[in-house]
């Protein structure tokens, strides 16, 4: 299949996959026109590749899934290199989340500071759902 189909299948862009081609998570073959085509079982991979940056992994974490990134990646069985690389994403994640909140707070003080009470505007405090 060419780019654009494995990017309609995928619910990807062609761009982000010639970005995981380079980055040595998927593979290509090239046509005699110069068009990419990949095999009809990247649509696996590309799936799995999507699950674990929705998670919070960078692709320099995926990598270490290369193994189990063709089949259920949610299913095959865990490694001690696996787990130690959602532990240390899960980390940094955690403290971002800290951060920002933190920072959240700062500005949030400073608002009710400059408004002059401690009762902000509604418009001023909605916090979107997540």
């Amino acid at each position: 299949m060419r780019i654009g189909e494995l990017a309609t299948a995928t619910g990807t862009t062609a761009r982000a996959l010639r970005h995981y081609e380079q980055a040595g998570l998927i593979s290509s073959e090239r046509a005699s026109n110069g068009y990419r085509v990949y095999d009809e079982r990247t649509v696996v991979r590309v799936r799995n590749i999507r699950h674990l940056l929705a998670a919070g992994l960078t692709l320099d974490d995926v990598r270490v899934f290369l193994p189990c990134l063709d089949g259920d990646v949610a299913a095959a069985p865990t490694s001690d290199q696996g787990l130690r690389v959602a532990l240390e994403r899960l980390a940094v994640l955690n403290q971002r989340i800290a951060a920002q909140t933190q920072a959240r707070d700062r500005l949030e003080a400073a608002l009710r500071r400059a408004t002059g009470g401690p009762n902000l505007p509604r418009s001023l405090t909605a916090r979107p759902v997540t």
